[in-house]
């Protein structure tokens, strides 16, 4: 049958970017209770064209994907890369997938359980001169105000907030203990189940360690700097945000550590929602 796809195209403009976007897959990753997780990505699968070539062919990116949905590691994810690459002929390639990840989390004083989630992303870039892998991670935490805590007779206004960390995989880690020393940093994580007695010493606890997103975001870079693995991460950034509960707006902080490893020029990937 005619391959359109591979003739030649006239019209000499390289693509840096082709592929799919917003594929729903079921996946399979590492859980550090249970060994694996199933769960649900969205997935992009991206290469770069060649101005010769007329189009890529998609169907390849869903049958290599489909091989490695089953064991989805973080060196796995490279790997499926490496092959979308050879098998489309491309310099480059490059994926992005987000999942939610689950944890059954018990509550501080009855230890009843309940699931939380928390929203993962991969994201990897391979080609002759680039090979990156960068793992991210978002957990929602709370945290009271030192200010308000600090002039206010009685009370202190507390808020939900999210801190997000992205890092560039030097060693094997797992997720779990990454999303600890996050909670860990803020006032205090959040949980699905509380009774009476476990809202008490959450409430208190958070009183007694109240942050501002500039300490949050601090106290995780020296955390990650002090990340018990083989290999430090060599660069990673941190950002919190607080969804303010008395302002009609949000309080944010960002830093980051190392140097950014630079990918060829134009061909970074890009992140869901970006």
């Amino acid at each position: 049958m005619r391959d359109v796809q591979s003739e030649n195209d006239t019209r000499e403009v390289p693509l840096q970017k082709v592929g799919v976007r917003g594929l729903k897959y079921p996946v399979q990753v590492l859980d550090k209770v249970y060994k694996t997780q199933q769960t649900t990505a969205t997935v992009d699968l991206l290469v770069n064209l060649p101005h010769h070539f007329k189009g890529t062919h998609m169907s390849r990116f869903i049958e290599i994907f489909h091989k490695y949905h089953c064991n989805l590691t973080m060196n796995q994810f490279l790997a499926m890369l490496d092959e979308i690459r050879g098998s489309l002929s491309a310099q480059y390639a490059y994926g992005v997938m987000s999942f939610p990840f689950f944890i059954e989390k018990r509550a501080p004083v009855s230890f009843e359980a309940g699931m939380m989630s928390y929203i993962c992303t991969y994201e990897g870039s391979v080609g002759d001169d680039v090979r990156n892998f960068f793992v991210s991670i978002a957990v929602p935490v709370t945290t009271v105000c030192p200010c308000s805590k600090a002039i206010s007779d009685y009370g202190a206004h507390n808020q939900r907030g999210i801190v997000r960390v992205k890092l560039l995989y030097s060693d094997f880690f797992w997720i779990e203990d990454v999303i600890t020393l996050i909670e860990g940093c803020a006032s205090g994580g959040l949980y699905s189940v509380l009774k009476r007695q476990d809202e008490k010493w959450v409430t208190e606890h958070a009183y007694d360690n109240p942050r501002f997103v500039e300490d949050v975001v601090r106290e995780v870079y020296l955390a990650l700097r002090g990340f018990p693995i083989e290999k430090p991460f060599p660069w990673f950034s941190v950002e919190a945000e607080n969804f303010e509960s008395i302002h009609n707006h949000n309080a944010y902080a960002y830093t980051e550590y190392g140097r950014r490893p630079v990918s060829q020029a134009g061909y970074g990937v890009q992140e869901h929602g970006e």
